[in-house]
Protein backbone atom coordinates (compact mmCIF):
# COMPACT_ATOMS: atom_id res chain seq x y z
CA UNK A 1 0.00 0.00 0.00
CA UNK A 2 1.31 3.49 -0.83
CA UNK A 3 1.35 6.54 1.39
CA UNK A 4 -1.45 8.14 -0.61
CA UNK A 5 -3.85 10.19 1.56
CA UNK A 6 -6.99 8.46 2.74
CA UNK A 7 -10.21 10.43 2.10
CA UNK A 8 -11.00 10.00 5.81
CA UNK A 9 -7.72 11.61 6.95
CA UNK A 10 -9.20 15.11 7.11
CA UNK A 11 -12.28 13.86 8.96
CA UNK A 12 -10.01 12.03 11.41
CA UNK A 13 -8.11 15.26 12.04
CA UNK A 14 -4.62 14.59 10.71
CA UNK A 15 -2.71 15.74 7.66
CA UNK A 16 -0.26 13.28 6.12
CA UNK A 17 2.50 15.07 4.19
CA UNK A 18 4.61 14.02 1.20
CA UNK A 19 7.63 13.19 3.40
CA UNK A 20 5.65 10.74 5.57
CA UNK A 21 7.60 7.74 6.85
CA UNK A 22 6.18 4.71 8.57
CA UNK A 23 7.36 4.08 12.12
CA UNK A 24 9.42 1.24 13.57
CA UNK A 25 8.61 0.13 17.12
CA UNK A 26 12.34 0.10 17.83
CA UNK A 27 12.14 3.91 17.87
CA UNK A 28 9.32 4.00 20.44
CA UNK A 29 10.63 5.70 23.59
CA UNK A 30 9.94 2.62 25.73
CA UNK A 31 11.94 0.43 23.32
CA UNK A 32 14.75 2.96 23.20
CA UNK A 33 14.98 2.74 26.99
CA UNK A 34 16.50 -0.72 26.45
CA UNK A 35 18.92 -0.17 23.55
CA UNK A 36 19.63 3.56 23.16
CA UNK A 37 22.38 4.93 25.46
CA UNK A 38 20.88 8.41 25.03
CA UNK A 39 17.78 7.18 26.88
CA UNK A 40 18.82 4.18 28.96
CA UNK A 41 20.13 4.85 32.46
CA UNK A 42 20.09 3.36 35.94
CA UNK A 43 16.87 5.27 36.56
CA UNK A 44 15.11 3.88 33.48
CA UNK A 45 16.21 0.35 34.40
CA UNK A 46 14.87 0.90 37.90
CA UNK A 47 11.62 2.32 36.50
CA UNK A 48 10.81 -0.92 34.67
CA UNK A 49 12.21 -3.20 37.38
CA UNK A 50 10.07 -1.80 40.18
CA UNK A 51 6.87 -2.83 38.41
CA UNK A 52 7.89 -6.40 39.23
CA UNK A 53 10.20 -6.32 42.23
CA UNK A 54 9.89 -4.48 45.57
CA UNK A 55 11.96 -1.39 46.26
CA UNK A 56 14.92 -1.99 48.54
CA UNK A 57 13.96 1.06 50.58
CA UNK A 58 10.35 2.19 50.60
CA UNK A 59 9.66 5.89 50.30
CA UNK A 60 7.65 7.80 52.88
CA UNK A 61 6.42 10.44 50.41
CA UNK A 62 2.64 10.44 50.03
CA UNK A 63 1.65 8.46 46.93
CA UNK A 64 4.96 6.60 46.73
CA UNK A 65 4.76 4.38 49.81
CA UNK A 66 4.80 0.58 49.89
CA UNK A 67 1.00 0.56 49.93
CA UNK A 68 0.84 2.70 46.78
CA UNK A 69 3.35 0.56 44.89
CA UNK A 70 1.57 -2.58 46.12
CA UNK A 71 -1.67 -1.53 44.43
CA UNK A 72 0.00 -0.21 41.28
CA UNK A 73 2.01 -3.39 40.72
CA UNK A 74 -1.00 -5.60 41.48
CA UNK A 75 -2.96 -3.77 38.78
CA UNK A 76 -0.21 -4.59 36.28
CA UNK A 77 -0.03 -8.28 37.22
CA UNK A 78 -2.36 -9.57 34.49
CA UNK A 79 -0.92 -7.67 31.49
CA UNK A 80 2.61 -8.42 32.75
CA UNK A 81 1.72 -12.11 33.10
CA UNK A 82 0.79 -12.30 29.41
CA UNK A 83 3.81 -10.19 28.44
CA UNK A 84 6.16 -12.53 30.34
CA UNK A 85 4.43 -15.76 29.28
CA UNK A 86 6.45 -16.29 26.09
CA UNK A 87 9.45 -14.06 26.78
CA UNK A 88 11.79 -17.06 26.39
CA UNK A 89 10.46 -17.27 22.81
CA UNK A 90 11.40 -13.62 22.21
CA UNK A 91 7.79 -12.44 22.56
CA UNK A 92 6.24 -9.85 24.86
CA UNK A 93 2.60 -10.18 23.93
CA UNK A 94 0.41 -7.12 24.26
CA UNK A 95 3.32 -4.69 24.24
CA UNK A 96 5.79 -5.84 21.55
CA UNK A 97 3.94 -8.74 19.91
CA UNK A 98 0.28 -9.63 19.22
CA UNK A 99 -1.48 -12.11 21.48
CA UNK A 100 -1.25 -15.78 20.48
CA UNK A 101 -2.93 -17.35 23.53
CA UNK A 102 -6.03 -18.24 21.53
CA UNK A 103 -7.55 -21.58 20.54
CA UNK A 104 -7.93 -22.70 16.95
CA UNK A 105 -11.35 -22.27 15.40
CA UNK A 106 -13.51 -24.51 13.21
CA UNK A 107 -13.00 -25.09 9.50
CA UNK A 108 -16.50 -23.80 8.72
CA UNK A 109 -17.28 -20.12 8.62
CA UNK A 110 -20.53 -18.57 9.78
CA UNK A 111 -21.84 -16.81 6.65
CA UNK A 112 -22.20 -13.03 6.83
CA UNK A 113 -25.08 -11.70 4.74
CA UNK A 114 -24.81 -8.14 6.02
CA UNK A 115 -21.57 -6.52 7.23
CA UNK A 116 -23.69 -3.81 8.84
CA UNK A 117 -25.60 -6.34 10.95
CA UNK A 118 -22.39 -8.19 11.81
CA UNK A 119 -20.79 -4.92 12.95
CA UNK A 120 -23.67 -4.35 15.35
CA UNK A 121 -23.30 -7.91 16.60
CA UNK A 122 -19.56 -7.51 17.18
CA UNK A 123 -20.11 -4.29 19.10
CA UNK A 124 -22.73 -6.02 21.23
CA UNK A 125 -20.31 -8.88 21.95
CA UNK A 126 -17.51 -6.41 22.73
CA UNK A 127 -19.67 -4.73 25.36
CA UNK A 128 -20.58 -8.12 26.83
CA UNK A 129 -16.86 -8.71 27.36
CA UNK A 130 -16.55 -5.29 28.99
CA UNK A 131 -15.49 -2.85 26.25
CA UNK A 132 -16.33 0.71 27.26
CA UNK A 133 -16.03 1.99 23.69
CA UNK A 134 -15.85 0.14 20.37
CA UNK A 135 -15.57 1.25 16.76
CA UNK A 136 -14.63 -0.33 13.44
CA UNK A 137 -12.42 0.94 10.63
CA UNK A 138 -10.36 -0.37 7.72
CA UNK A 139 -6.80 -1.66 7.62
CA UNK A 140 -4.31 1.12 6.87
CA UNK A 141 -0.69 0.07 6.36
CA UNK A 142 0.60 3.56 7.18
CA UNK A 143 -0.07 3.03 10.89
CA UNK A 144 1.36 -0.51 11.08
CA UNK A 145 4.91 -0.63 12.45
CA UNK A 146 7.50 -1.38 9.75
CA UNK A 147 9.16 -3.70 12.29
CA UNK A 148 8.47 -4.99 15.75
CA UNK A 149 11.12 -4.72 18.45
CA UNK A 150 12.97 -7.60 20.07
CA UNK A 151 13.93 -6.75 23.64
CA UNK A 152 15.88 -10.01 23.82
CA UNK A 153 18.04 -9.13 20.84
CA UNK A 154 17.74 -5.33 21.26
CA UNK A 155 17.00 -5.05 17.56
CA UNK A 156 14.19 -4.94 15.03
CA UNK A 157 12.34 -8.08 13.99
CA UNK A 158 9.95 -8.79 11.16
CA UNK A 159 6.37 -7.57 11.42
CA UNK A 160 4.11 -10.63 11.66
CA UNK A 161 0.73 -9.02 10.97
CA UNK A 162 -0.84 -10.39 7.76
CA UNK A 163 -1.71 -7.64 5.28
CA UNK A 164 -4.92 -9.35 4.14
CA UNK A 165 -7.01 -8.59 7.24
CA UNK A 166 -9.12 -5.69 5.93
CA UNK A 167 -11.00 -4.68 9.08
CA UNK A 168 -9.90 -3.33 12.47
CA UNK A 169 -12.02 -3.40 15.61
CA UNK A 170 -10.86 -0.71 18.05
CA UNK A 171 -11.79 -0.75 21.72
CA UNK A 172 -11.12 1.68 24.55
CA UNK A 173 -11.28 1.17 28.31
CA UNK A 174 -11.91 3.97 30.79
CA UNK A 175 -9.19 4.80 33.30
CA UNK A 176 -10.37 5.47 36.84
CA UNK A 177 -10.84 9.22 37.26
CA UNK A 178 -10.22 9.24 41.01
CA UNK A 179 -6.83 7.56 40.57
CA UNK A 180 -5.87 9.89 37.70
CA UNK A 181 -6.54 12.86 39.98
CA UNK A 182 -3.66 11.72 42.25
CA UNK A 183 -1.07 12.22 39.48
CA UNK A 184 1.88 12.38 39.91
CA UNK A 185 2.11 9.34 42.17
CA UNK A 186 2.89 5.64 42.03
CA UNK A 187 -0.72 5.13 43.11
CA UNK A 188 -2.02 6.78 39.93
CA UNK A 189 -0.25 4.15 37.82
CA UNK A 190 -2.98 1.79 39.02
CA UNK A 191 -5.39 3.45 36.58
CA UNK A 192 -3.09 2.55 33.68
CA UNK A 193 -2.52 -1.01 34.88
CA UNK A 194 -6.23 -1.69 35.34
CA UNK A 195 -6.90 -0.21 31.90
CA UNK A 196 -4.40 -2.58 30.27
CA UNK A 197 -5.73 -5.54 32.28
CA UNK A 198 -9.26 -4.82 31.05
CA UNK A 199 -7.96 -4.27 27.51
CA UNK A 200 -6.28 -7.68 27.62
CA UNK A 201 -9.38 -9.58 28.70
CA UNK A 202 -11.71 -7.78 26.29
CA UNK A 203 -9.37 -8.21 23.30
CA UNK A 204 -8.86 -11.91 23.96
CA UNK A 205 -12.60 -12.49 24.39
CA UNK A 206 -13.56 -10.72 21.17
CA UNK A 207 -10.73 -12.32 19.18
CA UNK A 208 -11.67 -15.82 20.34
CA UNK A 209 -15.30 -15.15 19.40
CA UNK A 210 -14.26 -14.15 15.86
CA UNK A 211 -12.05 -17.23 15.57
CA UNK A 212 -14.92 -19.42 16.78
CA UNK A 213 -17.00 -17.98 13.92
CA UNK A 214 -14.36 -19.36 11.55
CA UNK A 215 -12.51 -16.13 10.79
CA UNK A 216 -9.01 -14.88 11.54
CA UNK A 217 -8.35 -12.38 14.30
CA UNK A 218 -5.12 -10.81 15.54
CA UNK A 219 -5.50 -9.12 18.93
CA UNK A 220 -3.04 -6.32 19.66
CA UNK A 221 -2.57 -3.72 22.37
CA UNK A 222 0.53 -1.46 22.27
CA UNK A 223 2.21 -3.73 19.73
CA UNK A 224 1.93 -4.07 15.93
CA UNK A 225 0.49 -0.65 15.01
CA UNK A 226 -0.09 2.88 16.24
CA UNK A 227 -3.40 2.82 18.09
CA UNK A 228 -4.52 6.46 18.00
CA UNK A 229 -4.88 6.84 14.19
CA UNK A 230 -7.06 3.72 14.10
CA UNK A 231 -9.14 4.98 17.04
CA UNK A 232 -9.66 8.33 15.31
CA UNK A 233 -10.80 6.68 12.08
CA UNK A 234 -13.08 4.31 14.01
CA UNK A 235 -14.94 7.29 15.45
CA UNK A 236 -13.85 6.91 19.09
CA UNK A 237 -12.76 10.53 19.53
CA UNK A 238 -10.48 13.36 18.45
CA UNK A 239 -6.79 14.15 18.76
CA UNK A 240 -5.73 16.49 21.57
CA UNK A 241 -2.87 18.92 22.06
CA UNK A 242 -1.27 16.45 24.50
CA UNK A 243 -1.03 13.84 21.74
CA UNK A 244 -3.79 11.67 23.20
CA UNK A 245 -7.19 10.49 22.06
CA UNK A 246 -9.98 12.57 23.61
CA UNK A 247 -13.24 10.63 23.72
CA UNK A 248 -16.71 12.08 24.09
CA UNK A 249 -17.48 9.73 26.99
CA UNK A 250 -14.29 9.78 29.09
CA UNK A 251 -12.09 12.55 27.72
CA UNK A 252 -8.45 11.40 27.50
CA UNK A 253 -8.79 8.75 30.26
CA UNK A 254 -8.67 5.65 28.02
CA UNK A 255 -6.44 2.73 27.08
CA UNK A 256 -6.80 1.50 23.49
CA UNK A 257 -6.69 -1.97 21.91
CA UNK A 258 -7.32 -3.26 18.40
CA UNK A 259 -8.16 -6.48 16.55
CA UNK A 260 -7.32 -7.07 12.89
CA UNK A 261 -9.74 -9.48 11.21
CA UNK A 262 -11.12 -10.78 7.91
CA UNK A 263 -14.68 -10.96 9.29
CA UNK A 264 -16.81 -8.83 6.90
CA UNK A 265 -17.69 -5.64 8.76
CA UNK A 266 -19.05 -2.17 8.01
CA UNK A 267 -16.87 0.74 9.00
CA UNK A 268 -17.62 3.69 11.26
CA UNK A 269 -16.64 7.24 10.36
CA UNK A 270 -14.59 9.72 12.36
CA UNK A 271 -16.76 11.63 14.81
CA UNK A 272 -15.85 15.16 15.81
CA UNK A 273 -17.31 17.18 18.66
CA UNK A 274 -15.11 20.29 18.64
CA UNK A 275 -11.93 19.08 20.36
CA UNK A 276 -9.46 20.34 17.76
CA UNK A 277 -10.73 23.92 17.83
CA UNK A 278 -10.94 23.87 21.62
CA UNK A 279 -7.35 22.61 21.93
CA UNK A 280 -6.19 25.46 19.70
CA UNK A 281 -7.55 27.80 22.37
CA UNK A 282 -6.61 25.79 25.47
CA UNK A 283 -3.03 25.30 26.68
CA UNK A 284 -3.71 23.81 30.06
CA UNK A 285 -1.74 20.60 29.37
CA UNK A 286 1.28 22.38 27.87
CA UNK A 287 1.31 24.90 30.74
CA UNK A 288 1.13 22.10 33.32
CA UNK A 289 3.77 19.81 31.79
CA UNK A 290 6.75 19.93 34.20
CA UNK A 291 9.30 19.37 31.40
CA UNK A 292 7.65 21.42 28.62
CA UNK A 293 7.23 18.34 26.42
CA UNK A 294 3.84 19.43 25.03
CA UNK A 295 3.75 22.07 22.26
CA UNK A 296 1.92 25.33 22.91
CA UNK A 297 1.70 26.42 19.28
CA UNK A 298 -0.45 25.24 16.36
CA UNK A 299 -0.17 21.75 14.86
CA UNK A 300 3.04 21.36 12.86
CA UNK A 301 5.28 18.76 11.23
CA UNK A 302 8.08 19.43 13.74
CA UNK A 303 9.99 16.31 14.80
CA UNK A 304 11.83 16.44 18.13
CA UNK A 305 13.73 13.14 17.85
CA UNK A 306 13.52 9.63 16.41
CA UNK A 307 10.59 8.76 18.70
CA UNK A 308 8.32 11.03 16.64
CA UNK A 309 6.70 9.90 13.40
CA UNK A 310 7.83 11.90 10.35
CA UNK A 311 5.52 13.57 7.86
CA UNK A 312 2.34 14.35 9.78
CA UNK A 313 1.10 17.81 10.72
CA UNK A 314 -0.17 17.49 14.28
CA UNK A 315 0.65 18.32 17.88
CA UNK A 316 3.73 16.25 18.67
CA UNK A 317 4.94 15.58 22.22
CA UNK A 318 8.69 15.42 22.88
CA UNK A 319 8.91 11.89 24.29
CA UNK A 320 12.48 12.15 25.60
CA UNK A 321 12.02 14.69 28.43
CA UNK A 322 8.58 13.20 29.10
CA UNK A 323 10.01 9.74 29.75
CA UNK A 324 12.95 11.12 31.75
CA UNK A 325 10.43 12.69 34.11
CA UNK A 326 8.73 9.31 34.43
CA UNK A 327 11.98 7.55 35.29
CA UNK A 328 13.10 10.31 37.68
CA UNK A 329 9.93 9.98 39.75
CA UNK A 330 9.86 6.18 39.27
CA UNK A 331 6.29 6.03 38.03
CA UNK A 332 4.35 7.04 34.94
CA UNK A 333 2.97 10.56 34.66
CA UNK A 334 -0.48 11.61 33.50
CA UNK A 335 -0.51 15.27 34.53
CA UNK A 336 -1.71 16.19 31.04
CA UNK A 337 -4.68 13.85 31.44
CA UNK A 338 -5.47 15.12 34.93
CA UNK A 339 -5.55 18.80 33.95
CA UNK A 340 -7.32 18.33 30.60
CA UNK A 341 -10.69 20.14 30.68
CA UNK A 342 -12.24 17.05 29.05
CA UNK A 343 -11.25 14.96 32.09
CA UNK A 344 -14.78 15.00 33.52
CA UNK A 345 -17.56 12.73 34.66
CA UNK A 346 -19.87 13.07 31.67
CA UNK A 347 -22.67 11.21 33.41
CA UNK A 348 -23.58 14.59 34.93
CA UNK A 349 -25.77 17.04 33.04
CA UNK A 350 -23.43 19.93 33.89
CA UNK A 351 -20.44 18.14 32.34
CA UNK A 352 -22.39 17.33 29.19
CA UNK A 353 -23.53 20.95 28.93
CA UNK A 354 -19.89 22.06 29.27
CA UNK A 355 -18.85 19.60 26.52
CA UNK A 356 -21.48 21.05 24.20
CA UNK A 357 -20.32 24.59 24.96
CA UNK A 358 -16.68 23.64 24.33
CA UNK A 359 -17.66 22.46 20.85
CA UNK A 360 -19.20 25.80 19.87
CA UNK A 361 -17.85 29.27 19.14
CA UNK A 362 -18.27 29.93 22.86
CA UNK A 363 -15.28 27.66 23.56
CA UNK A 364 -13.41 30.50 25.30
CA UNK A 365 -16.28 30.77 27.76
CA UNK A 366 -16.06 27.00 28.28
CA UNK A 367 -12.34 27.36 28.97
CA UNK A 368 -12.98 30.21 31.43
CA UNK A 369 -15.57 28.10 33.24
CA UNK A 370 -13.15 25.19 33.36
CA UNK A 371 -10.33 27.35 34.73
CA UNK A 372 -12.51 28.77 37.48
CA UNK A 373 -14.63 25.79 38.49
CA UNK A 374 -12.78 22.60 37.43
CA UNK A 375 -9.09 23.50 37.46
CA UNK A 376 -7.80 19.90 37.46
CA UNK A 377 -6.07 20.23 40.82
CA UNK A 378 -4.24 17.22 42.23
CA UNK A 379 -5.96 15.13 44.88
CA UNK A 380 -3.62 13.82 47.55
CA UNK A 381 -3.13 10.03 47.37
CA UNK A 382 -3.86 9.70 51.09
CA UNK A 383 -7.19 11.45 50.47
CA UNK A 384 -7.92 8.83 47.78
CA UNK A 385 -7.31 6.03 50.27
CA UNK A 386 -9.50 7.73 52.88
CA UNK A 387 -12.32 8.25 50.38
CA UNK A 388 -12.42 4.51 49.74
CA UNK A 389 -12.67 3.85 53.45
CA UNK A 390 -15.51 6.34 53.80
CA UNK A 391 -17.42 4.69 50.94
CA UNK A 392 -16.98 1.32 52.63
CA UNK A 393 -18.23 2.64 55.95
CA UNK A 394 -21.27 4.26 54.32
CA UNK A 395 -21.99 1.00 52.54
CA UNK A 396 -22.11 -0.80 55.87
Amino acid sequence: MSNEPDPLDAEAGFEVLDDFERFSQKDDIYSRAFWDPEIRSEKTDRFFETYRTPLKVWKTVEGFTQRDYALRNASWHLPDFFADLKESQNRREGFLDPFTVLREGPDQRVPVDSPEVMSREVKHVARVFGADLVGITGYDERWVYTHSYSRLGETEKEQELPSDLPNVIVIAQEMDRGLVETVPSALSGTATGVGYAQDTMVLLGIAQYLINLGYRAVATMNDTALAIPYALKAGLGEYGRHGLLITKEFGPRVRIGKIFTDLPLAHDRPAGFGVTEFCKTCRRCSDACPVNAIPDGPPSDEVHNRSNIVGIRKWTVDAEPCFRFWSNQNSDCSICIRVCPYNRDFSSLAARAWRWLAGTRLRRLALWLSDHFTPGARVGPDAWWRSGLRKHLRGR
